[in-house]
């Protein structure tokens, strides 16, 4: 169980926080256990409906890795770049 807290913005609707921490929650599952490619795209894909600019995405990335170690940079590049079904870092 996690003891850090997600970076979120107070002006985010319950729905946009909700795609944030879902996909924070899926990077996660990426390095705790590993998870289908298609799950971490479809999270992804929400959270860039919320978080549109990159530099956005950096800040938060940042943020989440400064908290939990987890990287969403490193993640994400994977994701794109493995020839398996299953994202495990």
């Amino acid at each position: 169980m996690n003891t850090y807290s997600y970076p979120i913005d107070v002006a985010w609707s319950t729905a946009e926080t909700i795609a944030v921490i879902e996909f924070l929650q899926k990077i996660e599952l990426a390095y705790e256990k590993g998870l289908p490619v298609t799950e971490l795209e479809l999270a992804y894909k929400a959270f860039k409906m919320v978080i549109k600019s990159i530099g956005e995405e950096k800040k938060i990335g940042a943020e989440f890795e400064k908290e939990s170690g987890y990287s969403i940079y490193k993640t994400i590049k994977e994701m794109k770049e493995t020839p398996r079904s299953i994202v495990k870092m």
